[in-house]
């Protein structure tokens, strides 16, 4: 069929297909340092104690096979192997058949290890990469031209995501209509990068333009990714300089990269290389596209009810596959920046006069003269539910009073997961946990005192606590 494949989008599928390689990558890499201290056997929210009160349709993983943390770091380490590998092009030197099968294995080891992350693994681009990774199973190799419906499945999820975030936006926080949300997102936001406090500093005129191209770019852009070319080639190209710009002002994990590598997918590429000649689709992979299609078709159901409801959900996955989902983000935005410090202290009995040192973590703020550092599209999980945590302490009921034992335990793997342990001979005899309030400086005591942040002390998160 004529109509099945698209030459022109080869340039397109290759870029794709590297650029989510790459994020694969980025992932598994970051599951394997990571998930000892996490969900280990060890850990603050070990997966078999969750495999054995959820079943298995609610979290399908490998894992109910078998549980070990070396089972979970070769699986992991499998998957690095695989994106690496994928990164490289192996792909292109298979049949069709074997190239499917090569990206079908880092969907299945992922969906494992996110249907067992828990609280660690309860964001919105874990469900992203999943989805868009089961459309690459399905997107073909220089064997066959890129099929029209998976591209078509692709701008259907980039649309999703980008009008789902600015419907969530329109309907949550009244200071996305008057335009003043940027007046406080880039200090308030999860994890601030290097550049983020320069984009609270800019002027509040330039904020209200931010939040005014943000409505445009999530809500009538999006419209256009199903236009004819190249009307939707600018509209991709708008939304990868909003997601480059997001990229600049913060750390969101891989969420923005995978809006770049997605929009790249619907850019027509033929101008910068000809698409060479490709053989025409055979019949079972024509028939297996179709079946995808369908079954897309049949999952958006609750996604797009979800998008016309007043009660619009943000991130939520409606199957444990994670095939279809609803996405959105900052439908409300923090007026006022919360952290947690964590402080330590050796005297047996605590004192006022009692020397209590920090832990540093390595992303989230916390020595006022410390810079923060770029680290998207790397997800430093504990940082990012410390956030959490700091809303309210209801984020961190499952995992806080696990996290302070391993501090006082002096858990190496716990403490890997740190910048800096201020108890490298031994773990403390008592452990706090204290709330500050965060704000950003002037450019005025920038100059004086060489500080990022100005904190004030606001109460007690956690009263001084020593192992039982």
């Amino acid at each position: 069929m004529e109509w099945f494949t698209a030459s022109d989008y080869w340039l397109s599928r290759l870029v794709f297909q590297r650029g989510l390689a790459a994020l694969y990558l980025v992932a598994f890499v970051g599951a394997a340092l990571q998930f000892r201290a996490l969900i280990g056997e060890r850990g603050m929210l070990p997966v078999p104690r969750f495999l054995a009160r959820v079943p298995w349709r609610r979290a399908p993983t490998v894992f109910r096979l078998h549980y070990s943390d070396r089972f979970f770091a070769g699986c992991a380490w499998a998957g690095a192997a695989l994106a690496a590998g994928l990164l490289a092009g192996v792909d292109g030197l298979l049949p069709l058949w074997g190239a499917m099968l090569l990206w079908l294995v880092p969907w299945v080891l992922y969906l494992s290890i996110v249907n067992v992350g828990q609280t660690w693994y309860g964001f919105g681009w874990e469900s992203l990469l999943l989805e868009v990774g089961f459309l690459a199973v399905f997107l073909g190799n220089d064997e066959v031209a890129p099929p029209v419906l998976v591209l078509f499945l692709l701008r259907w999820v980039l649309f999703r995501l980008e009008f789902g975030a600015g419907l969530i936006k329109l309907r949550g926080d009244a200071c996305w209509r008057k335009l003043t949300c940027l007046y406080f997102h880039h200090e308030t936001q999860p994890m601030p990068g290097p550049l983020s406090w320069f984009f609270h500093r800019l002027p509040r005129p330039l904020h209200k333009v931010e939040a005014g191209a943000n409505h445009v770019t999530q809500l009538a852009v999006p419209f256009l990714l199903f236009t004819p070319q190249p009307v939707a080639s600018v509209a991709v190209a708008l939304m990868i300089v909003t997601q480059l710009w997001l990229i600049l002002s913060g750390n969101f994990a891989w969420l923005n990269w995978l809006a770049v590598v997605l929009a790249v997918s619907a850019l027509d590429l033929t101008p910068l290389r000809t698409p060479p000649e490709l053989p025409a689709a055979p019949l079972w992979y024509e028939v297996l596209v179709l079946a995808l299609t369908a079954l897309v078709a049949a999952l958006s159901y609750r996604p797009v009810r979800n998008l016309l409801s007043r009660r619009q959900s943000m991130n939520r996955s409606y199957d444990s596959l994670h095939l279809v989902n609803t996405y959105g983000a900052f439908g409300t935005v923090g007026r006022v920046r919360h952290e947690i410090v964590v402080e330590g202290t050796a005297d047996e009995v605590p004192r006022h006069e009692s020397v209590w040192l920090a832990y540093e973590f390595k992303g989230k703020p916390g020595d006022p003269r410390r810079l923060a550092r770029q680290f998207a599209p790397y997800h430093l999980r504990l940082d990012w539910m410390m956030w959490f945590a700091a809303l309210s302490p209801a984020y961190a009921r499952s995992w806080f009073e696990p996290f302070v034992e391993r501090l006082l335990a002096g858990d190496r793997d716990t403490l890997r997961l740190l910048r800096h342990c201020p108890f490298p001979d031994a773990p403390p005899a008592h452990v706090r946990a204290r709330l500050y309030r965060y704000r950003f400086t002037t450019w005025r005591e920038l100059r004086a005192t060489g500080a990022w942040w100005e904190r004030t002390y606001v109460r007690d998160f956690l009263p001084p606590t020593r192992l039982r």
